[in-house]
């Protein structure tokens, strides 16, 4: 059984990892930082793009200045522009008043563009001009304004494929990524699983309540054992799960999800799941079986891999 440990770990800027591919990436972080180069993060969802973004601004030279940061995917594209650049009192209906944008409120910091790769494409032309001009003009405004901003931006797509798929322009591709840094999954980064979830552990202990201090083995082979497509986030909210449903100080296999105990959620099984229920399983089954890589989930599952990931996103996985 695991007992309560401190498996050795390094803390960068938020991040905690026992592995030597994520430490190497923290080394070459501490050198993008100095400069004022265009980064473009690539990860899966919940591997910690925003803590990178966060930690390249707070290294740089601009760390005294704003960092600002939006999701270009939750977004309409009215108001992300005007999120972006801002508008003039009377640029469309509604705007009753100057706003500034992200563009003018970071002069002398950081923008972090999160999810890069859903802006629109009369969007992208605005960021092509302000990532060589230095320059934006507000919504419903005629004269530009200067953008002192260094640009981090993140996706989990390539987007190399989004520019083949005319979703994407090439120009502001190789403007944006400059400097590409690509963050590995959480099950590709070794050893970070254990000490992860010690981690959340101890950190969850402190805020009082369930106190876990030990991990019983049928619990842990299944941490182990799962290809977390949630990553760093998702393992936080199984743990904060197995605090919420469970007690006393071992933490037990069925204190886990019916993902990890690789069981369907309860109500669904057998002949009461329907369609969707079952693919999300299959999918899910998959994924497991392929040790969390997509490419060979998708190669079990006869599909794409870019139809794996649109499936992925439609049921929540």
């Amino acid at each position: 059984m695991g007992k309560l440990q401190h498996p050795e770990t390094v803390t960068f800027h938020g991040m905690v990892t026992a592995s030597r591919q994520m430490q190497d990436l923290f080394d070459l972080v501490q050198r993008v930082a100095k400069s004022d180069a265009s980064v473009l993060i690539r990860g899966e969802t919940g591997t910690g793009k925003e803590l990178v973004a966060r930690a390249l601004h707070a290294l740089s030279p601009r760390s005294r200045g704003p960092f600002r940061a939006v999701n270009c995917a939750t977004l309409t594209p009215e108001l992300l522009a005007s999120e972006l650049f801002g508008h003039v009192r009377g640029a469309f209906t509604g705007a009753i008043r100057d706003r500034r944008g992200l563009f003018a409120a970071a002069h002398g910091g950081t923008v972090f563009l999160d999810e890069v790769a859903e802006l629109p494409l009369d969007i992208q032309a605005r960021l092509l001009r302000v990532l060589q001009e230095r320059a934006f003009v507000p919504v419903g405004a005629t004269e530009p304004t200067q953008a002192d901003v260094r640009i981090v931006s993140a996706t989990h797509k390539a987007l190399r494929d989004e520019v083949d798929a005319g979703r994407f322009r090439d120009d502001l591709m190789y403007r944006v990524r400059v400097v590409p840094l690509f963050l590995p999954s959480l099950v590709e980064r070794q050893g970070d699983i254990e000490a992860l979830t010690w981690h959340f552990v101890a950190d969850l202990n402190r805020r009082g309540g369930r106190q876990i201090e030990r991990i019983n083995d049928a619990a842990l082979e299944a941490l182990l054992a799962y290809p977390w497509p949630g990553n760093v986030r998702e393992l936080l909210n199984t743990l904060e799960y197995v605090y919420a449903v469970g007690e006393g100080p071992t933490l037990q296999l069925h204190d886990l999800t019916p993902e990890l105990r690789g069981e369907p959620p309860p109500g669904i099984r057998g002949e009461t799941m329907t369609a969707g229920d079952q693919e999300r399983q299959r999918i899910l089954e998959a994924l497991q079986q392929a040790g969390g890589r997509k490419g060979k989930a998708a190669e079990l599952l006869d599909m794409s891999r870019s139809t794996l990931w649109r499936k992925m996103r439609e049921h929540r996985i």
